[in-house]
């Protein structure tokens, strides 16, 4: 999941950066407060930024730490900070660990 630079997503521009079918982001939409994507006079969804980051915190409650959809809205609306902080931590580290393993192949290619 890479740093987002648009101004709007579409939901499956966001689906695919969350890695997650719009079936899921439209259900969380429903079941989470604070996942409110904007929509223009069609009905079509349009994610800010700030969208993609709430619903990265919901994914890492919930897919990661395994917490149910109530559990994870209650650490949200308790300790939404530190919730932001962990889920930016933990990808950051998986970000790293991808770029580990890259070497490690590349280093074993030489070979």
């Amino acid at each position: 999941m890479s740093s987002t630079d648009k101004k709007y997503y579409k939901i499956r521009e966001v689906a695919e950066i969350i890695g997650l079918p719009p079936s899921t982001l439209r259900f969380w939409e429903n079941r989470f407060t604070i996942i409110k994507p904007k929509r223009n006079e069609h009905g079509s969804r349009f994610y800010t930024a700030d969208d993609i980051e709430k619903i990265k915190m919901v994914y890492f409650l919930v897919k990661e730490k395994g917490l149910k959809l109530e559990a994870a809205e209650e650490q949200i609306k308790h300790n939404h900070s530190g919730v932001s902080r962990h889920a930016a931590a933990v990808e950051r580290l998986k970000e790293i660990r991808a770029e580990l393993c890259g070497m490690l192949e590349a280093m074993n290619s030489l070979r």
